[in-house]
């Protein structure tokens, strides 16, 4: 998830700072944040991602296979009641015992259906809601032990681009939030671009920590010049 936001243009070249590079605060003093960190509760446990109920992928899987187990009972029933099997049973039962395994349908039919399979398998083993960042839980607060919060990655974007437009210098900026990983971009028109990449990583370092994440992400900041004309 990424926001970004301008003010106006004028030069060329840039400066970045990589992840896990020490940003200086206000005071002087190495801050920012260096490597990712987990935040723990009360009890010791780690905060956790959440869990998307995945009801879409569930209902139609489930209506996939009711459709097929329920066509294929009722020609069972019809055939034990006397009637001819369905002609797509009878096609599919000759196809079946009639094709080598090494047909091309065989193997593109095989193909399709591990592909579902694995994918089915990736959805109930994953997460999912990906836009969700976990937040740290309370702590020495009676009756939070449960309590849990989430930040969307959207928003959380649009907080630090807030932050990175409030340094001096700063033309425009855009940030990128992942889950492990915040990337900022900005455009300085005046000063001189070492001390806007500084105050911008101590700016940022400070904003990422009042997000309250359980998993404090690298930050990586990039200025650069605005392009001539």
């Amino acid at each position: 998830m990424s926001a970004n936001t301008s003010r106006q243009p004028a030069g060329g070249s840039d400066l970045s700072s990589g992840p896990g590079q020490a940003a200086p605060s206000a005071d002087g003093t190495p801050g920012a944040v260096e490597g990712a960190t987990k935040v723990t509760d009360g009890s010791g446990r780690s905060a956790r991602r959440f869990w998307s109920s995945r009801r879409i992928p569930a209902a139609l899987a489930a209506l996939l296979c009711a459709a097929v187990v329920g066509f294929l009972l009722y020609d069972v029933v019809a055939v034990r009641a006397g009637r001819n099997a369905m002609r797509w049973r009878r096609r599919l039962a000759e196809e079946l015992a009639t094709r080598p395994l090494d047909d091309v349908w065989m193997i593109v039919g095989a193909a399709v259906a591990m592909a579902l399979g694995l994918w089915l398998f990736l959805l109930a083993v994953t997460p999912g809601l990906r836009r969700l960042l976990p937040m740290g839980r309370p702590t020495g607060i009676p009756g939070t032990e449960d309590v849990r919060a989430g930040l969307d990655r959207r928003a959380a974007a649009l907080v630090l681009r807030d932050r990175a437009m409030q340094v001096p210098g700063v033309q425009s900026a855009q940030v990128d939030v992942g889950r492990r990983k915040v990337k900022a971009r900005a455009q300085a028109h005046f000063r001189d671009l070492e001390e806007v990449r500084a105050d911008l990583d101590a700016e940022l370092g400070e904003a990422v920590r009042s997000l309250g994440l359980a998993r404090q992400p690298t930050l990586a900041v990039r200025v650069r010049r605005p392009k001539k004309g």
